[in-house]
């Protein structure tokens, strides 16, 4: 027997879950299909992000960063620790059940919502007279109808052309975030978030790591002077990075061994126990019968939409990852309650502009809006202004005074245009740039607004300051 909803939502991670609940918040009948499980099976809504991604590498990032603390930074603390010992299956249990809590989190929350759940793979039939006809594939069959449907079935990790992923020794995210013990040897392809946090993770517990980068520049997407910044940070902490590397071969016996050229164009050769793949990723279309439906994809393998996420089809929007923009869960539940709300005949709000990156790891790093590079490059006219960690009290009694602040204003009207952080809490200190730019606010107005002594947050007081070059504690 088919049911019928107002709302279909096709995936259960970041995107479509938020777009579920807003929609039975907003009194529409709602019906949300996912087919990630644990490994004996259940269902285990939240997608990449809760389940292999964005919760998982948090948790180990900060087992990883306790570890190297105890090891290295709490003498200084007059803390003794005798006989540190690493166990890395205690470490692994605590990071499942971290990922176990929010997935059950999520299925409260449908409950709550009256969220009806569906465990499978969600495909178009057809456009029936009722709606779209979607067809249920998993330890069961099921037949649904949605007069709207969403579709938010995220991404998969990009293997390299040379070699694909076995997650025994050439791993993406998922292996990345469940080795039963620290390779001596490994080796990340890719500067990006995930290689970044994997790098940050296996070195804490003992890897000797190295990261190939096909760019010639180290983080091309971050500004300039922050990643010029985060490199010579990196490097000190004994993270060997190569940029402007191109892989020619890529070979698996007991271990991994790497062909690959230099940024001088020198023929080099490197050996891992294991090896990271993080070179991107690809939107997933799989199972949605997209060419049965009409369902029109772009070039690069994404769902067509138009500024509102509406797709070619009739009463069908999509969402996060499958569609064009940053691939960031936070992006993916912005679209996801815009649409809900749209759908509902409401409005909904995304500004790419003022979306959020952050990277997490020792120093984290964090950025919003334009780069000094974007600046030159469209020829605006800007000031900037940078605090350094090292002048702020917080950080001071923290330990931990690595890095900076970093304001970026137009040179005429004030308004901000771009912050960028390396240091602490960085993930958390961008906030406060989000919400100044989206009000259009100016960097006068952060330097006018009192902010709590001592607390990390003066050193974006005083980067606003500095646009003006009147910083007080620097």
């Amino acid at each position: 027997m088919t049911k019928t909803f107002d709302v279909v939502v096709l995936g259960g991670g970041p995107g479509g879950y938020i777009a579920a609940i807003r929609a039975a918040q907003l009194g529409l009948k709602t019906a949300c299909v996912d087919d990630w499980s644990t490994p004996d099976g259940k269902p285990a809504l939240g997608g990449t992000c809760t389940n292999v991604g964005c919760i998982p590498s948090k948790a180990l990032l900060q087992s990883s960063e306790n570890y190297e603390h105890a090891e290295h930074r709490f003498a200084e603390h007059g803390i003794q620790v005798k006989e540190l010992g690493l166990d890395l299956a205690q470490m692994l249990k605590r990071k499942d059940k971290v990922v176990g809590q929010n997935n059950d989190g999520i299925a409260f929350l449908f409950k709550k919502n009256k969220i009806e759940f569906f465990h499978g793979r969600g495909g178009f039939v057809r456009n029936g007279a009722e709606g779209w006809e979607i067809k249920v594939t998993g330890k069961s069959e099921e037949a649904l109808t949605g007069k709207r449907v969403i579709i938010a079935t995220g991404s998969n990790p990009r293997p390299l052309p040379e070699a694909g992923f076995d997650e025994k020794l050439i791993l993406s995210n998922t292996g990345a975030l469940a080795l039963p013990e620290v390779p001596k040897r490994l080796g990340v392809v890719g500067d990006g978030v995930i290689g970044l946090e994997m790098c940050s993770v296996w070195r804490r517990l003992g890897a000797e790591v190295t990261m190939l980068e096909a760019l010639p520049e180290f983080l091309g997407a971050v500004d300039e002077q922050i990643a010029k910044e985060a490199a010579r940070l990196f490097a000190k902490q004994g993270l060997a990075i190569h940029t402007g590397v191109k892989i020619t071969k890529v070979t698996t016996r007991k271990s991994v061994s790497v062909e690959y050229t230099d940024i001088a164009g020198a023929a080099q050769s490197a050996t891992f126990d294991k090896l990271i793949v993080s070179i991107g990723r690809v939107p997933n279309t799989d199972g949605l019968n997209a060419e049965t439906a009409g369902l029109k994809i772009d070039a690069s393998g994404f769902v067509a939409v138009d500024g509102e996420c509406r797709t070619n089809l009739p009463n069908v929007w999509a969402i996060g990852d499958v569609v064009r923009g940053p691939m960031l869960a936070h992006k993916a539940e912005e679209e996801g309650v815009a649409v809900a709300q749209r759908i509902a005949g409401g409005r909904g709000h995304v500004d790419f502009n003022t979306v959020p990156w952050v990277i997490y790891t020792s120093p984290e790093i964090a950025w919003v809006g334009k780069t000094e590079q974007q600046l030159k490059t469209a020829g605006l006219e800007y000031r900037a202004g940078t605090f350094p960690f090292m002048a702020n009290g917080r950080a001071r009694a923290l330990g931990d005074t690595t890095g900076m602040v970093k304001m970026l204003a137009d040179a005429r009207s004030d308004r901000i245009l771009g912050v960028h952080i390396i240091g602490p809490m960085a993930s958390e200190l961008i906030a406060e740039a989000v919400v100044a730019m989206e009000f259009s606010a100016s960097a006068e107005d952060i330097a006018l607004i009192c902010h709590a002594h001592p607390s990390l947050s003066e050193a974006m007081k005083e980067a606003a300051l500095a646009v003006d070059k009147r910083t007080l504690n620097f």
